[in-house]
């Protein structure tokens, strides 16, 4: 029989009612002639619950246990998703990470997946089951501890076994119908996208749409599985929700897919820095062992022997970032007058790989930003996207303009 992938997030499954409901949706796929390997989210804001616990029982916690409190979200869903199906008289049986098995790394509470053997679950269906339903966001540490891939790693979970066992695709009901070219909470003019290309949906999660997790779609990339977002409050037939595919998949499209952005952004300059080399690695060193994710960097012009250099992060490591550089500063490692950091900027981004062959995006997307009146701070680019920092209290204008812009609403 063909394996079909379908991953239910914590909305989805937040009541037995839903998770009645989602079974239904796979009741109708093993009717349609597949086996069905469910991934499935921990019922919403159970995962939160169990995090609060932990944090309140232990601040400096072990990760390892940690590990052990927060997979069991995902164990209770996978166990009620079972015997809803059980109920509907669809042969189906639930798996924690460690039957599967789900052979990760030893990075607790982050761990990266290594391998996952289809034997097992493969034995099965070839006994009769026709659903396996796993409990996402777990696996199995070469040590033989439960350990978590990091929030929102049920997607990634379900990608991964897609790619596994060879599925025909992987479905991720979620809470919205599909990829949107924008927020559709900022602007009533987004429209929900057919098709989208693995490129462009990778730089949109990492961008700040929330839709699908980054990892997810680098998998999926790597392994060309075929993604489908689709709602699980919404009926909908073959065509329903947002493929995620090789661009070859997508006949034509806008030269601009999407409009991105990120709220929480911290703009940061080192004043008067010493121009040598191996500055910026005296720089971003210390910075990445603090554990902050610097994103744009722009050095400026050096000026007798000194420069200035700036670069954004997210503002809640801000302080992380203002003790590693006065450590640094301390040691001897950089010599700078100032740390100035700008608390109040928001990164908006127009991604699509149609940029790639079309000249002047730069520009229109410059012009829009300048007839709204709206300064740009930082630029950068890739072969498929502009990013900018402006003040965060034009950011809502600034995605509105850009969809306007580009012609967002209206298909290829």
């Amino acid at each position: 029989m063909p394996i079909l992938v379908m991953k239910f997030g914590g909305t989805s499954v937040a009541t037995l009612d839903r998770i009645r409901r989602a079974a239904k949706r796979v009741g109708r796929e093993v009717a349609n002639g597949y086996d069905v390997i469910v991934i499935v989210s921990a019922m919403a804001g159970k995962t939160n619950e169990l995090v609060g616990w932990v944090e309140e029982t232990s601040p400096f916690f072990d990760a390892r246990e940690y590990d052990a409190v927060v997979s069991s979200g995902e164990q209770v869903t996978a166990g009620l998703m079972a015997l809803t199906l059980q109920e509907m008289d669809i042969p189906a049986r639930s798996w924690q990470g460690w039957q599967v098995p789900l052979r990760t790394n030893s990075a607790h509470a982050a761990a990266r997946i290594e391998d996952i053997p289809p034997e097992n679950i493969k034995a099965k269906f070839a006994e009769g089951m026709k659903v396996a339903v796993v409990a996402g966001f777990q696996g199995i540490s070469p040590e033989g501890r439960t350990t978590t891939l990091g929030r929102g790693g049920s997607d990634t979970t379900a990608v991964a076994f897609a790619a596994a066992f060879g599925a025909e695709r992987c479905d991720i009901y979620t809470d919205v119908d599909g990829v949107y070219t924008t927020d559709p909470r900022i602007t009533s003019k987004a429209r929900k996208l057919d098709r989208i290309a693995f490129e462009e949906m990778l730089e949109l999660a990492s961008l700040g749409a929330k839709v699908l997790q980054t990892r997810s779609v680098e998998l999926a990339m790597r392994y060309k599985v075929r993604l489908r977002v689709l709602s699980s409050f919404e009926e909908g037939g073959e065509d329903a929700g947002t493929l995620v595919c090789d661009e070859e998949e997508i006949m034509e499209s806008n030269v601009v897919a999407g409009v991105a952005y990120s709220r929480d952004e911290a703009k940061m300059t080192l004043t008067h820095v010493e121009d040598r080399p191996g500055i910026a690695a005296a720089i971003f060193g210390p910075l990445a062992d603090a554990g902050v994710n610097v994103d744009m960097i722009v050095q400026n012009i050096s000026e007798e022997g000194h420069t200035d250099m700036t670069f954004s992060c997210p503002v809640d490591q801000v302080k992380r970032a203002e003790r590693a550089m006065s450590e640094a500063r301390e040691t001897g490692e950089v010599g700078f007058k100032d740390l100035v950091a700008d608390t109040e900027v928001a990164k908006v981004s127009v991604v699509g790989i149609g940029m790639r062959s079309h000249a002047g995006v730069a520009a229109q997307m410059f012009k829009a930003l300048r007839d709204e009146n709206i300064n740009i701070k930082v630029i950068t680019t890739s072969e498929i996207k502009i990013s900018v920092l402006i003040d965060r209290k034009y950011m809502e204008l600034a995605v509105q303009a850009l969809h306007d812009t580009f012609g967002l609403d209206r298909a290829a």
